[in-house]
């Protein structure tokens, strides 16, 4: 840098969702927020799981319009004008199986409430269940290949693709599957331009990412326990914004007048969210460090993250293949009153006796062993289990590779309404197509990645 060059201004990352499901209003706080300080800003949704995207596989199949997330446009309709407006870059996950059609729903949106039409980019890549790529899977999983219809197969792909969409002048980045942390490492290296091998910052931008990814979890949402560590306004939670110096260290904060709590704990808690080996935490763009990352409280509901470094990326991403594997039913039945227990044991042993022969059963008295049961039930020989306890929900489960005959244990719940144990009541039952899912390896030059510009009707 030179004497008159003037240093980039700070990059905001906002938090519109952490996953499938989440609220759909707390997107508007953030970017209202993210409008009031005016700086660069983008701001994420983060809306896929691990079988999320084998689920969209399935509405896909019933629906070829569907498959990407089912709350799209409740999540954007009430910010997407101001984001436009104020040019607030969208980057999201929400594509899921579908992106060219959460794009098209996303265009659609933006006719409907007489915006301009958004330069929306699709991400390609993570996708490998093509016919032309059996070959790389069967490679890659070996004998543990499923022998039974694969439903999806994604690769976590990286940041390069967001990175360059944004570059190229992207309104919204619509993406499938990529490692959560990228959805933040690409707006990063799309503004400041760093390298790829530039390991400390990535990894600094990628635990940015990581705090962000699970939206009001570290805000204090997932963090509340009443008496323990309380958390003021959770029906107002405030979701997070990250500020990204050109380090790559960041600053968690939410919006100005908002609900929950950022605090050192809830950044530690949240920083060590499903990290397996703080030393090597690793994702598609790089191997992020934070055994030596500080953890600062610069004001109420302000932490600084700094000192966590990176090292040369994997050369493999993480495969989850998901497979058909059956059908999954499940029926309750609630039972109150005096020996509400022992009337719940009695309508599980009678339906283990009437079914247990076909295939296992989960059985679980929600109320006093739904937590602590286990899958052969056998805890429900212990009689001293029963207690004092008055309300008991009966819930039983089992899978099997026939629909029929799965659906026979949803009828065996439903007939306990008059074939007893008495005063059973509050029936519910449920069935879905159960997956299996296999993860494994593949190398990153063997799975090109990359953006296009979404097909969009003229209609």
């Amino acid at each position: 840098m030179t004497a008159h060059d003037t240093p980039p201004q700070p990059l905001l990352v906002g938090s519109g969702a952490g996953f499938s499901g989440d609220r759909i209003d707390a997107a508007g706080p953030v970017v209202q927020e993210l409008i009031r300080r005016a700086l660069p800003a983008v701001l994420i949704f983060e809306t896929l799981a691990e079988r999320t995207l084998a689920l969209a596989q399935l509405a896909r199949r019933k629906n070829a319009d569907a498959g990407y997330e089912p709350l799209l446009l409740d999540l954007l309709r009430p910010v997407l004008a101001d984001c436009l407006a104020h040019h607030i870059r969208i980057v999201s996950n929400f594509g899921a199986a579908n992106p060219q059609g959460a794009a098209r729903a996303i265009a659609g949106l933006a006719r409907t409430l007489g915006l301009r039409t958004p330069r929306i980019a699709v991400v390609h890549g993570d996708d490998i269940n093509a016919p032309q790529q059996r070959a790389l899977l069967i490679q890659a999983l070996d004998d543990r290949m499923p022998d039974r219809p694969l439903v999806s197969a994604n690769a976590y792909i990286g940041a390069r693709p967001i990175a360059q969409a944004l570059a190229a002048g992207a309104d919204i980045v619509v993406c499938g599957r990529v490692a959560d942390p990228s959805l933040v490492v690409g707006p990063a290296m799309a503004h400041y331009g760093w390298g790829w091998n530039d390991w400390d910052r990535l990894a600094r931008a990628t635990m940015a990412g990581h705090l962000l990814e699970c939206g009001s979890q570290v805000s204090g949402g997932y963090f509340a326990d009443p008496g323990y560590k309380n958390v003021p306004g959770m029906d107002r939670l405030g979701y997070p914004i990250a500020q990204i110096d050109a380090d790559g260290d960041c600053t968690i904060f939410k919006p100005e007048g908002s609900g929950g709590c950022i605090s050192t704990a809830t950044v530690k808690e949240q920083l060590l969210y499903e990290i397996h080996d703080p030393a090597q935490y690793l994702t598609p763009d790089v191997v992020a460090d934070i055994t030596q990352a500080e953890v600062v409280q610069l004001a109420s509901d302000r932490v600084r993250l700094q000192g966590v470094t990176g090292h040369p990326r994997p050369q493999d991403y993480k495969v989850n293949v998901c497979f058909e594997a059956g059908w999954f039913a499940e029926g309750e039945i609630s039972y109150a009153g005096p020996r509400a227990a022992e009337r719940a044991r009695l309508a599980g042993q009678t339906i283990a006796q009437r079914l247990g022969a076909i295939a296992p059963l989960r059985t679980d008295l929600i109320g006093l062993s739904s937590v602590w049961g286990n899958d052969t039930s056998d805890w429900l020989q212990h009689a001293e289990l029963a207690g004092a306890s008055h309300d008991i929900r009966l819930r039983m489960a089992w899978q099997h590779a026939d629909h029929d005959t799965a659906a026979r244990l949803t009828q065996e719940i439903n007939a306990l309404y008059c074939c007893g144990p008495a005063g059973g009541g509050g029936v519910r039952t449920h069935m879905r197509q159960r997956l299996g899912m296999v993860s494994c390896l593949v190398p990153q030059t063997q799975i090109p990645t990359g953006f296009a510009w979404a097909e969009l009707s003229q209609d």
